[in-house]
């Protein structure tokens, strides 16, 4: 049997309406994102008056995001991707050691489901969003692990996919993609060519590009890592939170989750410090925040770090609004840097990451050395991605395994040395 949104959902589900941002702009729920008044962009409308959990309810239901749905973009039941979210939090005495905190925390994503990043969470959200506007076809621009997230839950769906990457793309993101069997393309050219691209296609074929026309939707996946953090903490939120940046919806929105933690009234205190995390070769938004402003100044990538490689960030100018507001910073670090803190990861807290969670840990480093993290401080680490992901990084940082013969004497020279 064929599982569709009739024999899955017990109560329909529709999509919620759309206001602009900028302008306030009112509009209906569709597959766009862009104000066609100001050209700015569209977030989802939420009654104030509507019915929210408590704690208690919240704990009693299911391991996923969705157990925060009031503050999803939907009414009714979910329809596809029911089984995404809810991260382990780990804490890590030894990098809290490292970076002179009192106590330190990954959010590993790594482990998402079924893609293994933290993109599962936005496409949860947009897969849902095709469901409820009623659309067959989804999509992306991806630098890589979207494009992961985007075919494998098209594939559990049953949904065509059509995924456009750059050309020059880490050969296990390629793969990772590949293997779902969606329509995969490369494009010559840097992310934002192919962004400019796929806003294109939207347009012409009508489908559902999860980072694009629905992009209101999807970004509303990202408020879930907030969520998480707040109640596995033990409904409190903690005094920093630091994440990388690609396109920068991720920093803007913690801001909003936690926000919207703290007006429930389900955590109390003050909202988290955000920084900030880009590779140097790549740093428009950690650029802004250090010359201040409220312009991005597009960027050529020229770093490993691919995941993070947008020149022209669609969202840096609230990231940057996001960190300067909670009392936060960003900060830049070079290839080097980057492959050094996935090695600080894996070894002081067992958790393999992509290039971008070593960005983050580098990051973290380099802002605890600058004095803006302190021995009182309780941060929190958003790892993003898995190492498997990106292993040419690494490839050479790490030590040859000697080869021996089967004999004991041999492993006892290599105790002895």
């Amino acid at each position: 049997m064929t599982l569709t949104p009739s024999t899955i959902a017990a109560v329909p589900l529709t999509a919620r309406p759309l206001r602009c941002r900028n302008c306030g702009a009112d509009h209906a729920a569709a597959p766009v994102a862009v104000c066609e008044q100001c050209l700015g962009p569209l977030d989802p409308v939420y009654e104030p008056d509507r019915a929210l959990p408590d704690r208690t309810t919240i704990a009693r239901r299911a391991p996923s995001l969705w157990r925060y749905r009031e503050w999803l973009p939907f009414d009714g039941d979910p329809v596809w991707s029911r089984d995404t979210g809810f991260t382990p939090l780990v804490e890590a005495p030894a990098l809290a050691r490292r970076l002179g905190v009192a106590r330190a925390w990954v959010k590993n994503d790594t482990v998402c489901h079924p893609s293994l990043s933290f993109k599962d969470r936005v496409v949860a959200a947009g897969i849902n969003a095709a469901a409820a506007l009623g659309l067959d076809t989804i999509g992306c621009a991806s630098t890589g692990n979207l494009a992961n997230a985007v075919a494998a839950h098209a594939a559990r769906a049953g949904l065509k996919a059509w995924i456009f990457i750059p050309e020059e793309l880490e050969a296990g993101k390629v793969i990772g993609t590949s293997i779902y069997g969606p329509r995969l393309v490369r494009v010559r050219g840097t992310y934002d060519d192919v962004n400019r691209l796929c806003a294109q296609v939207a347009d012409r074929f009508g489908w559902g590009m999860v980072n694009v026309n629905l992009r209101g939707y999807y970004g509303e996946g990202s408020k879930t890592v907030a969520y998480e953090i707040a109640e596995q903490l033990g409904w409190r939120v903690p005094t920093a939170v630091v994440a990388p940046m690609a396109g920068g919806s991720l920093l803007s929105k913690l801001r909003k989750g936690f926000g919207e933690f703290l007006e429930a009234r389900l955590v109390d205190g003050r909202p988290p410090r955000l920084y900030g995390a880009q590779a140097s070769g790549c740093a428009p938004i950690v650029r802004l925040v250090e010359r201040g402003g409220d312009a991005i100044e597009p960027e050529v990538p020229r770093t490993i770090c691919r995941s993070l490689a947008i020149g022209n960030p669609a969202d840096g100018v609230y990231a940057a609004r996001a960190m300067r507001e909670t009392g936060g910073w960003a900060a830049a670090v070079s290839d080097a840097e980057l492959v050094a803190g996935i090695r600080l990861l894996a070894e002081e807290v067992g958790v393999f990451a992509e290039t971008a969670g070593g960005v983050t840990a580098a990051a973290a480093l380099a802002l605890a050395r600058s004095g803006r993290l302190g021995p009182d401080d309780e941060v929190v680490l958003c790892i993003t991605g898995h190492g498997l992901k990106t292993l040419e990084a690494v490839q050479g940082a790490v030590a040859e395994a000697p080869v021996v013969a089967p004999r004991l004497r041999e492993v006892a020279a290599l105790v002895e040395q």
